[in-house]
């Protein structure tokens, strides 16, 4: 299935901030709701907005990497799930070839954010977590904690 960021959002809760990205697919109104750390939210949301905060990033760093290295970032999958996490797969096309690579989703998407490149969902994954997005619509989108 093809997919898209909606969007990168927060929530306060008893143990701290919750942050979740939720990612639509095309032709559905149900999202897939993926919780992530803060940090690798913001990096999602960094990327969305290509904002250059100066010294790179590790996602920063780590594509900048595989370009000097001659490669590309081509799609993400998010694949499956194993006992509710979410398992991806960052696809690259590098001068030897496609490679494909383990990756946490977050990190992933924060790639995808910077490159647009395609993100693709495995029908099996949306279906067994999808939600609908006015479930998310009412909390904040995290740029409003992040700074410059």
């Amino acid at each position: 299935m093809d997919a898209h960021i909606e969007g990168v959002r927060f929530a306060e809760s008893p143990s701290g901030v919750v942050a979740v990205v939720t990612i639509a697919v095309d032709g559905e109104s149900d999202v897939l709701p993926i919780f992530v750390g803060f940090e690798e939210a913001a990096s999602i949301a960094r990327g969305l907005d290509a904002v250059d905060i100066g010294r790179p990033l590790t996602h920063d760093l780590l594509l900048d990497v595989v370009e000097e290295l001659g490669g590309r970032v081509d799609r993400v999958a998010i694949s499956d799930i194993d006992d509710g996490t979410y398992i991806a797969d960052l696809y690259l096309d590098t001068p030897r070839g496609g490679v494909v690579v383990d990756a946490r989703p977050s990190d992933s998407l924060a790639l995808a954010a910077r490159t647009n490149a395609d993100i693709e969902l495995s029908t099996a994954v949306f279906d067994d977590g999808r939600e609908p997005l006015a479930e998310y619509e009412h909390l904040d989108d995290i740029r409003t904690l992040m700074g410059p």
